[in-house]
C-alpha cells in the first residue's frame, strides 16, 4: 500500500515537471522577439554585409535572435554563392543592396561601419 503512495507521489511529480516544462517552453516561444518587431523596435538593425546587428544604446535583448538570423542567413548566403560562383561575403553585401529600398523608414542601418536611421 505505501509504495503505491509513493508511486502515485512519484508520478504526480513527473506530471508538474512535465506540465511546468511544457508550459514554459509554449510561453517562451510565444513570447520570442521576431525579426519584424527586433527591427520596428530599433533592436536590430540591417548592416551593409546582408547581417543583422544590434544598434548603439538597444541592450542585448535580441543578441540570441541576432545570432539565428545571421546563422539562417549565412547559410542561404552559401548556397546562393556556390549557385553563382561568388564569394559569400558578395552575396551578402548585394542581398543588403536589393533590400535597402524596402527597409521602412526609421529602420537602423550600418554602413561602412557607420549607424544611421533610414
Amino acid at each position: 500500500m505505501q509504495m503505491n503512495k509513493a508511486y502515485r507521489k512519484a508520478a504526480l511529480a513527473k506530471t508538474v515537471v512535465l506540465f511546468i516544462t511544457l508550459l514554459f517552453a509554449f510561453t517562451s516561444s510565444a513570447f520570442a522577439l521576431d525579426l519584424e518587431t527586433a527591427l520596428t523596435k530599433g533592436l536590430v538593425g540591417e548592416v551593409d554585409d546582408g547581417y543583422i546587428a544590434i544598434p548603439p544604446k538597444a541592450g542585448n535583448e535580441a543578441a540570441e535572435l541576432v545570432d539565428e538570423v545571421n546563422g539562417k542567413r549565412l547559410d542561404v548566403y552559401k548556397e546562393i554563392a556556390e549557385k553563382n560562383g561568388i564569394s559569400v561575403e558578395a552575396t551578402g553585401q548585394r542581398t543588403f543592396q536589393k533590400r535597402y529600398p524596402d527597409f521602412p523608414a526609421g529602420t537602423w542601418v550600418k554602413i561602412q561601419g557607420t549607424w544611421s536611421q533610414k
